[in-house]
Order: structure tokens, then C-alpha cells, then sequence
């Protein structure tokens, strides 16, 4: 979001914006090909260049294939004048590269970079120290976001740039002449649409409606990302905005980090029900080509434009090949071949000259076979949670005003069960039943607290008939210097053994944990016996616990995918383990809670233990 509104306040003043993310190593050898193309084109007009994008990007970084320009010399035609210095001039781009021409002569006048969590550090200082080598000059560098916010000391020792601390709330932080304030600027949607990656939440606008949080919880970041409460901040105007340039939403993302502490919340949720998200809301989506055709006439993104009008191309092209939807085969063939003629099934072929010439006969056919106006559901995610110690029956009714689901709430630790309870039973009272939580653990509880948290949300959903989906998320220090580099802090109360064996039936259940007495005895055990034992149980029986335990497959009527590998590898551990003397068992367990178990590891001399802890040393593909 910080990137979006960055972009806005940029395109404010006239520049011209360019979004990536991904690979840099890729970036710079595509920014290099598109220099390329436009030497091919002065040299070469007639050659449809932008058809071997692909190649001579690939070309320019690898250089794997020595052939490869001569190739598309010889399969063009080109005569022999013009084919030697179209080969110059490919393999000089390929030399750029490979001498990193991109550093010795930056392209940009401003580079910014968020930053996310600090366990991120590695790639996060590499993209830094790569970034900011593309720019001109190192002081229109700007690193800000979650990382350079909770350690800027270090982002300044490793990158020797002084990041953003906090939100750009104040006038003049990224230009000394400039009185606009960033952090309350629009979002530019467009950018999103530059890159071949697609973000999980889409259709959506996103907004703040609070900022900060007046708690001071020791494991939260929030105070010092934004250390200022501010009780409202209006979301008609940001929607309005977000409307008027890339079309209504249907889904409204607020990222409030403790809305309900707000003195203004009833307002707060009467503006959202005021902006179309009420009880039951709905609304009919406008033409996505009408947008992306106006938006690139506009001028607003070309480059993202291009792409989405290419993507809907190809949804249109798709819906006219199913007989059921166009039984005309003269819509379907002219559709094909006016869109290859145009050379418009690709993004990097397509150009806004093309797109514009082939309008009048697309954008008929869009609205016709493509676009369904059909009435959507929409939805209100307060995607941060809210809080349940500020959880009242009347603020429950009152949020139930709004379409909002799932209803996100906090069950960090074991002693907060009653206020998580009582926060369970108004939203569940107030007719809102689709329920979420976060579930902090490795921090200060016992392991066994995880899973009595667990338990109670899977007992309150079977009680009250609600839905709750549990997200266990581990802790992790966010500014200790020996642990913002790693993700291996082990709470004094944990082990390595059971942090990697609730990620292993995490990875089983989806990193989610459902509604249903039966899924979760499966995943986490019936009772607090069994969880202590699949904690200890060896990880590659945890993965496949079905193929592996006759005694849960016939408990639990499952019957695993490949049958015939089905075993009792688990009842053999087992039986190995439980058999093991007191003694036996407290040398055992001190290298199970280690989680290593190479030869040297497991060499002890007692064969009772080496038998079972050779158990641990079975791979998920070795069953």
C-alpha cells in the first residue's frame, strides 16, 4: 500500500512510474531488451521483433545458446548488411548485462523499496544494495515498511541507507518542495496489474479506517509502525476516489490494527454500511474492458493496461470457444484472427495503437459472451482482527451491521480464554458465524496452551454452530540482532522438535485448523495424551499419519490414497518408545526436543533408544 500511494504522489508530479516485483536479475535484463528493441526496430522495421521479447531476454541474461541470434537473423531474411549489425547489437546487449551496464549507468532518477518482516533479512538487504544501484543517485534511494521500521540501525549498517521510520504522514520526507502528505494520498490500483505476479486478494479496495493501536503487547510491532492512534480516518472519499479510476470494487480490506478501540466506532460502521458493505449487501460489477479501455486511453498505465486488456482478450476468446455460450463458429474464427493480426495475444506484442484500432469489433463481442452482470455478495475483512478484550454485546450487534467475514479475532494465550469466550458467544449471538482467530504460539505458554486453545474454538463451533478457522502463527523476536536474520527462535517453553512438528501437521491441514471435532482429533489429537505424543511422533509419520497408523485409519475411516503402501510404522515406533525405561526415555527425549538425528547425532550406546530414535531418520519419501 505505501508502493501504491508512492506511486500516486510520483504520477501527481508528472513522472513516469514504474512498478516490479520479483527477480531484478530478470528486471534489468528486460529493461535492457526493451533498449534493444528499439535499436532492432530503427535498424530492422519491418521484423516483428517484439515476438522474440522472450528469446532475447532470455538471450541478454543467460547467453546459454550462441546460435541465438544468429537464428533470428537467418529465420527473418534479413540481409547481410543489416544482419551483421543487427548481431552487433545483440550481442552487445547480451555484453551490457553480463558487464552490468545497468549499475555503471543507472537508468532511474528515484528508487523506493518496502521492506517486510525481519526474518526477510537476507533477501531483503540484497534487494536493497541491488536496487539502489539502478538509481542515479544514492540519495533518491528510499527504504521504508515493516523491516526498516523495527531495525533501521541495521538496514543503515548493511545497506548504508537511513530507511523511513514509520508512515510518510508528514509533508517534504521524499521531495524538500513538496507539501502533499503520501500516506493519505490514493492508491494507484494500476501497478498491481505491471507484473506477472497475481496478489491473493484481488477485486478489493484497501483502506484504513483507524491507524495504531493503543495497547502495548510485548510481541507486536504495531506501536512503533504507528505509534499514533487516529480514532477515524473517513472512507468514503478513498473509495470515491478508487471508484471513479479503476471501478467498484467488491470486497472492502481494512487494515485497521484495533478498530474497536476506536471512540468514533459506531460512525465507523455506519460509513461502511453508508458505502454499500451493509448486512446482506450486493452490488453488480462493472465491465471490467469498459476500465482497463478507458483507463488506457487515459493514459494512466500503459504498461499495466496493455496486459489486463490482453488477459481479458484471452478470457474473451476462451468464453466464445464453448459452443454453449457462442454458437456462431464466423464470431469465433474473425475473434482468433483479428486478435493474431493485430498481434495482441501477447502483452509484450500488443501495443495501445492495436488495442485502439481493434475497439469497436472487441468491445461489443466483450460485452456480449464475456462480461455477466450478475449481482455478487460483498464482503467486509477487518483483515488484522479485532480485539477481543474490547469485544461488548452492543459493539457485536453493531459491527453485525456490516457484511463483514469472516470476524477475525486474537486468542494469543490460554489466560485470555474467558474474554476470547465471551467474544465467541456475542459475535455468535449477533448472527455473525463465520469466525477466524490468530493464534499466537512459541512465545511465553506451554506448548499443551496451543492446543487447549484449539480445542475450545473447535468445542465452541460444535456448541454454538459457528465456523471458526484457527491460524496458529509462530512467534518470532522482531529486533533481537541474533534473530532478525533467521526464523529459529525457540520459546523457553518449546523445542525444535515440537515447533517442526506443529508445522508438519500445519502443512497437513493447510496451515488452518476447521470446524469439526474429528478433523482436529485427527490433526492435533482427542485429548492432551495424544497431542504430546504426535509432538514427539517422528515428522515423516506426522506428513502421512494415515498411511502409517492402522490404528487411527481404523478409528477415523480413512483409507489412504495407495493402499497397498499402507503399514504400522507407526505402531512400531510406538511401541519402541513406550517401552523405553524412565531413564532410557529422558536420553531419548533430549535428542528428539534437538530435532537432529544424523548417525553422529543418535550414536548412543543404549540400543533400546538408537532403535528408536532411528525411527526419526526416515524421510517423507522413504515410506
Amino acid at each position: 500500500m505505501g508502493l501504491m500511494k508512492i506511486s500516486t504522489y510520483y504520477k501527481e508530479r508528472g513522472d513516469s512510474v514504474r512498478f516490479f516485483k520479483g527477480d531484478l536479475q530478470g528486471f534489468v535484463a528486460s529493461c535492457l531488451c526493451e533498449e534493444l528493441l528499439r535499436i532492432l526496430f530503427g535498424i530492422a522495421p519491418e521484423m516483428k521483433w517484439k515476438r522474440l521479447v522472450p528469446t532475447l531476454t532470455a538471450f541478454i541474461r543467460y547467453g546459454k545458446t550462441a546460435n541465438v541470434p544468429e537464428e533470428i537473423i537467418r529465420q527473418n531474411e534479413v540481409t547481410c548488411d543489416d544482419a551483421d549489425i543487427l548481431l552487433d547489437q545483440i550481442r552487445e546487449y547480451r555484453t551490457k548485462y553480463k558487464e552490468k551496464d545497468y549499475f555503471v549507468h543507472p537508468r532511474f532518477d528515484v528508487v523506493c523499496v518496502t521492506t517486510l518482516f525481519t526474518f526477510e533479512w537476507a533477501v531483503t538487504v540484497d534487494t536493497i544494495n541491488f536496487a539502489q544501484r539502478l538509481c542515479k543517485n544514492k540519495d533518491k534511494v528510499f527504504v521504508g515498511g515493516i523491516a526498516s521500521s523495527i531495525i533501521p540501525k541495521e538496514i543503515k549498517k548493511e545497506t548504508g541507507i537511513q530507511p523511513i521510520v514509520g508512515v510518510l504522514d508528514k509533508p517534504g520526507i521524499l521531495d524538500e518542495d513538496s507539501d502533499k502528505i503520501i500516506d493519505t494520498m490514493p492508491l494507484d490500483y494500476s501497478i498491481l496489474s505491471e507484473i506477472d505476479y497475481k496478489y491473493p486478494t484481488t477485486e478489493a479496495y484497501f483502506a484504513y479506517m483507524t491507524r495504531g493501536c493503543p495497547n502495548k503487547c510485548k510481541f507486536c510491532a504495531v506501536p512503533r509502525l504507528e505509534p499514533k492512534y487516529q480514532h477515524n480516518i473517513p472512507l468514503r472519499q478513498q473509495l470515491e476516489v478508487a471508484q471513479n479510476r479503476f471501478g467498484e470494487q467488491t470486497n472492502l480490506m481494512l487494515l485497521d490494527n484495533n478498530v474497536l478501540a476506536s471512540n468514533r466506532f459506531e460512525a465507523i460502521v455506519d460509513e461502511i454500511v453508508a458505502c454499500g458493505f451493509g448486512r446482506g449487501a450486493k452490488y453488480i460489477p462493472p465491465n471490467p474492458y469498459d476500465i482497463a479501455y478507458k483507463n488506457l486511453i487515459d493514459g494512466l498505465n500503459d504498461r499495466a493496461y496493455v496486459r489486463v486488456i490482453v488477459e481479458l482478450y484471452d478470457k474473451l476468446l476462451s468464453k466464445c470457444s464453448n459452443i454453449n455460450i457462442c454458437k456462431d463458429i464466423t464470431v469465433r474464427d474473425g475473434l482468433y484472427s483479428q486478435i493474431m493480426s493485430a498481434e495482441c495475444d501477447k502483452f509484450y506484442t500488443a501495443t495501445k495503437e492495436a488495442i485502439v484500432e481493434l475497439h469497436d469489433f472487441i468491445a461489443p463481442l466483450y460485452k456480449k459472451y464475456a462480461y455477466r452482470p450478475i449481482a455478487k455478495q460483498r464482503i467486509v475483512d477487518f483483515n488484522q482482527g479485532i480485539d477481543a478484550r474490547e469485544i461488548t454485546p452492543e459493539k457485536m450487534r453493531k459491527l453485525s451491521e456490516s457484511n463483514i467475514r469472516p470476524l477475525r479475532i486474537a486468542f494469543d494465550n490460554w489466560k485470555s480464554r474467558s474474554i476470547y469466550e465471551k467474544a465467541i458467544r456475542a459475535a455468535a449471538a449477533a448472527g455473525l458465524t463465520d469466525l477466524s482467530n490468530y493464534m499466537l504460539y512459541n512465545f511465553e505458554e506451554e506448548p499443551i496452551d496451543l492446543y487447549r486453545r484449539m480445542k475450545l474454538s473447535v468445542d465452541l463451533c460444535e456448541e454454538l454452530h459457528v465456523t471458526i478457522y484457527s491460524f496458529p502463527m509462530k512467534y518470532h523476536p522482531i529486533d533481537n540482532p541474533k534473530w532478525f536474520r533467521n526464523r529459529d527462535f525457540i520459546g523457553k517453553r518449546w523445542n525444535k522438535k515440537y515447533i517442526r512438528a506443529v508445522q508438519a501437521v500445519l502443512t497437513s491441514t493447510h496451515g488452518k485448523i476447521g470446524r469439526g471435532k474429528q478433523f482436529f482429533a485427527a490433526a492435533f489429537g482427542t485429548d492432551e495424551n495424544e497431542f504430546h505424543e504426535i509432538m514427539m511422533m517422528p515428522e515423516a509419520l506426522i506428513i502421512r499419519r494415515f498411511e502409517h497408523d492402522q490404528a487411527k485409519r481404523e478409528r477415523f475411516g480413512k483409507v489412504a490414497e495407495y493402499i497397498n503402501s499402507c503399514d504400522s510404522l507407526t505402531d512400531e515406533w510406538r511401541k519402541a518408545y513406550t517401552s523405553l525405561t524412565e531413564m532410557q526415555r529422558a536420553i531419548a527425549d533430549q535428542i528428539i526436543h534437538d530435532n537432529h538425528f544424523s548417525n553422529e547425532d543418535i550414536a548412543v550406546d543404549d540400543p533400546s533408544v538408537r532403535n528408536v530414535l532411528q525411527f526419526y531418520q526416515i524421510q517423507r519419501v522413504d515410506h
